[in-house]
């Protein structure tokens, strides 16, 4: 069921990207982060509920709720036309819980790729939190680069290889991912730089929200 909730975590980060480089509307985008966020509220639960006493269930799903009420707070800002900066400084607050949840996955479960994708998870929401609650606005465009691209790289490829039963080689796929990451993500930095999306349209709520 969790590897369900990552495709469209996957899907939810692809779109809001693209929300970021103003290509999709922000009432649409709006419906989708309301779906997928409820989607990520009642996975958690529902795996919590069937853990039983196993804390190690319980821990690995308690952080999926950090993005499922993210996603809930986008999309009902968007709809809503309130200022973003109360999802900006949630997004510092996933950021350092991720790098708990990192050291959980290293740590405790032994799971090295996520590890990283962990990882990947913090660097993206502490650029949430720049970008909407520190309002550096010139980070619009590099941030929607990697909310785009850690769509498919930290969900949809992952659920894809874990629901097809190809995730495997553990060690060499973390250190693909990290490579990955870091090459390509510092990359992206200086071709972004230079160039901001075009201002959208002065319709309803359009560009107001990240992930």
């Amino acid at each position: 069921m969790g590897n369900v909730g990552l495709l469209f975590v996957g899907a939810v980060l692809f779109i809001n990207g693209l929300l970021l480089l103003r290509v999709v509307d922000g009432k649409s985008a709006a419906v989708f982060n309301l779906f997928i966020g409820a989607l990520q509220v009642l996975t958690p639960t529902y795996l919590i509920f069937t853990a039983g006493d196993d804390q190690m269930k319980i821990l690995a799903a308690s952080g999926i709720y950090l993005f499922g009420f993210t996603y809930l707070y986008v999309g009902i800002s968007l709809l809503a036309g309130l200022d973003n900066n109360g999802i900006g400084y949630y997004s510092l607050f996933v950021a350092v819980a991720a790098l708990g949840y990192a050291f959980v996955n290293f740590r405790l479960f032994k799971d090295q790729p996520f590890g990283v994708i962990w990882l990947y998870w913090a660097f993206l929401w502490f650029l949430f939190f720049l970008l909407l609650g520190l309002k550096m606005d010139g980070l619009r465009t590099y941030t929607g680069w990697v909310t785009a691209i850690e769509g498919w790289v930290t969900g949809v490829i992952p659920a894809g290889l874990l629901l097809s039963g190809y995730w495997k080689h553990p060690t060499e796929i973390a250190i693909a991912l990290a490579v990955f990451g870091v090459v390509v993500f510092a990359a992206l930095w200086p071709l972004t730089r230079s160039r901001q999306p075009a201002p959208a349209a002065p319709a309803a709520g359009s560009v107001s929200a990240p992930t």
